[in-house]
């Protein structure tokens, strides 16, 4: 008998038999879900004020978004979805342009605030990131809209395992990554990352495919969009190996209650810490003020954020709360600077 085979590589940790887990299991006890709605139902969910909730927002100026080639900026379209303008290049973050997060039309998490900008207003899209397959992530009437945008469809930069999910649906411009694997296009830098979290889209799938974070380097900017996470270790390693970052999109909404949300969804305080961990010249606040998700109410998590960052001696001006619809100008350093990653070995760039 042949001795085993033990000069190939290792299986990262994260992969398993049946798909992935996350980097710091020892922080992961997911409490049980049906304990969370027998709490629900006993005590009862907290009911939007008389109307509903409002937040301010604003009109974005699409016309002069769709002709820009120049002026970087951030446009917040609502929930976890962003439109990036940098280099001339158009990317999207998690498109969610939908009326509900729900595989069915008429029942699912409702919109509170309507997208800020349609599908068909938008400028075209070059990138879109995804950071996993929730359903208020990975919205399949945006993304299929999308497209069929003039000009061609984005490339769709996936998790592990999520490109065969765009294929079945003939979107064939998709590259998926695995944690730490790079892909350039356009003049940009992608690099997929560790975060705390989990995948599925039904019952049947659960953990098959992976969740991660995006890093983007441009050469006089960074973004980093953290998709959908819990607090880890993953952002400590995340500045070892990127190093800081220029701009970081966090998520500060849907953690009530905290002992079956904590792992899963930051609150707002974990987003500063966040921010901290990461080296972050700025942050904005995102994964709020769009759906009901969980039990705090809608409007709470800028309210706590406020008093997070007076906390930690930080202000809004580190930190932003963006209206839906606004769009924010960004500063580009001054000096263009290449991004090293010392501690990425071997070839972890991917190729599609």
């Amino acid at each position: 008998m042949n001795a085993p085979d033990d000069t190939g590589p290792a299986r990262p940790f994260h992969h398993t038999d049946t798909g992935f887990r996350n980097n710091h299991p020892d922080g992961w006890r997911r409490g049980s879900l049906w304990a969370w709605q027998r709490e629900r139902w006993s005590k009862g969910v907290p009911k939007p004020p008389a109307g509903g909730w409002t937040f301010p927002s604003e009109v974005p100026n699409t016309a002069w978004l769709r002709a820009n080639r120049s002026e970087p900026t951030l446009t917040w379209l609502g929930h976890s979805t962003f439109l990036l303008q940098i280099g001339g290049v158009n990317v999207l973050t998690d498109p969610h342009l939908s009326p509900r997060a729900s595989p069915l039309k008429l029942l699912g998490p409702k919109r509170w605030m309507p997208p800020a900008i349609e599908v068909e207003a938008l400028p075209h899209i070059d990138i879109a990131l995804i950071s996993h397959n929730h359903y208020d992530h990975l919205d399949e009437a945006t993304v299929t809209r999308l497209a069929r945008q003039a000009g061609g469809p984005p490339r769709y930069m996936v998790p592990l395992k999520l490109a065969e999910w765009f294929k079945r649906r003939r979107l064939t411009s998709v590259t998926e990554l695995d944690w730490w694997q790079i892909f350039s296009c356009l003049g940009l830098t992608l690099t997929f990352t560790p975060v705390q979290h989990w995948s599925a889209r039904s019952a049947w799938d659960r953990d098959r495919s992976l969740w991660g974070g995006w890093r983007l380097d441009h050469p006089q900017f960074s973004l980093f969009f953290a998709g959908d996470t819990g607090y880890s270790a993953d952002f400590q390693d995340i500045h070892a190996r990127l190093g800081p970052v220029d701009l970081a999109a966090l998520p500060i909404g849907a953690y009530a209650p905290r002992w079956f949300m904590q792992v899963m969804h930051t609150d707002p305080d974990e987003a500063v810490q966040i921010h901290k961990d990461l080296h972050a010249r700025h942050s904005v606040a995102m994964h709020w003020g769009t759906f009901v998700l969980t039990d705090e109410p809608l409007d709470e998590p800028p309210q706590r954020l406020r008093r997070a960052l007076a906390a930690a001696d930080l202000s809004e001006a580190d930190f932003w709360l963006m209206r839906h619809g606004e769009t924010r100008a960004l500063a580009l350093r001054d000096a263009p600077q290449v991004r090293m990653n010392p501690h990425l070995r071997g070839d972890t760039r991917a190729r599609g």
